[in-house]
């Protein structure tokens, strides 16, 4: 029987749960995950749970956080002037935001603080640190 290998492009449903088992995303009632095994354009530990697997197989595995959102990071948390970011967006605690750098590359940052001077923000993914549970079965291999 065949089984998936880099460079392999498939097809899986997924569901992925917090270990208190709140689920954060599925593919249920959507059009299944595509991705080419090894690409890394996927979190590497859904990756590694796709490698061996074959088509009609299912597995549920834990990935430990460096393998899916990494570590949370102090250094992405910063706080800034007020005045540089425009007057014409609400801030409020809780509130995304999104920048664009000079190359082009967009990152989101959530406001977890807001004074009269200086906003603070956080760009770390929101399950930076998580352990996550993914439920996973892969359809075809193509």
């Amino acid at each position: 029987m065949v089984k998936a290998k880099n460079g392999d492009t498939v097809k899986v449903h997924y569901t992925g749960k917090l270990e208190d088992g709140t689920v954060f995303d599925s593919s249920e009632n959507r059009e299944p995950l595509e991705f080419t095994v090894g690409e890394g354009k996927i979190i590497p530990g859904v990756e590694q749970v796709v490698v061996g697997m074959s088509p009609g197989e299912s597995k549920t595995k834990k990935i430990p956080a460096d393998q899916a959102f990494g570590p949370y990071r102090d250094e992405l948390v910063v706080e800034v002037d007020r005045q540089q970011i425009p007057a014409d967006v609400k801030l409020e605690v809780g509130k995304r935001l999104q920048f664009r750098h000079t190359n082009g590359r967009a990152t989101q940052a959530l406001v977890t603080g807001v004074s009269e001077s200086k906003v603070t923000l956080d760009a770390n993914h929101p399950l930076a640190r998580s352990d996550l549970i993914f439920d996973i079965q892969l359809l075809e291999i193509t």
